[in-house]
């Protein structure tokens, strides 16, 4: 691989990392904020799933506290390339469950309007299948936490 390869694909995980840290961060400092709204808005095959984590108020509170703090974890993961293949791993599970939620399927209507109408592709497909491709080329193995870890566990 060269490095203008390897150098976008660090940027890749750069970006995707910074987009989960950001998007739990802004979670964690809002103290009214709620998964409820979003999973109460789910449609498709697995609504009644989300529609139950949202009902019960014990539950949401963990749901919420996952999904702040595994945002947190995931984008601290991806940027410092610390833990990566069990951030990147994460973070597609969290995509796959979001677009889950919320699957851009025609016919199916949400009250938060979306960024438009992508028939099956959306952002969190889009963001998931990038994870993979970072989940196949290892740059953490270069640059990150994790280049120390490798060194010392054969060193």
């Amino acid at each position: 691989m060269t490095l203008s390869q390897k150098l976008l694909l660090l940027a890749l995980r750069l970006a995707i990392g910074w987009h989960f840290l950001y998007e739990g961060l802004v979670k964690l400092a809002n103290p009214n904020w709620s998964s409820a709204g979003y999973l109460m808005d789910s449609a498709g095959f697995l609504r009644g799933f989300f529609y139950t984590l949202a009902s019960n108020p014990d539950v949401l509170k963990i749901v919420d506290l996952m999904n702040i703090w595994g945002l947190i974890l995931i984008g601290l993961g991806l940027i410092l390339g610390a833990f990566t293949r069990v951030a990147i791993v994460s973070g597609i599970a969290l995509m796959v469950f979001y677009y889950l939620s919320h699957p851009p399927f025609v016919g199916l209507k949400f009250a938060v309007p979306s960024d438009g109408s992508y028939l099956v592709v959306n952002k969190m497909m889009i963001e998931a299948l990038a994870l993979g491709v970072l989940l196949v080329f290892p740059t953490w193995i270069e640059w990150g936490v994790d280049r120390w870890i490798w060194h010392r566990a054969k060193g």
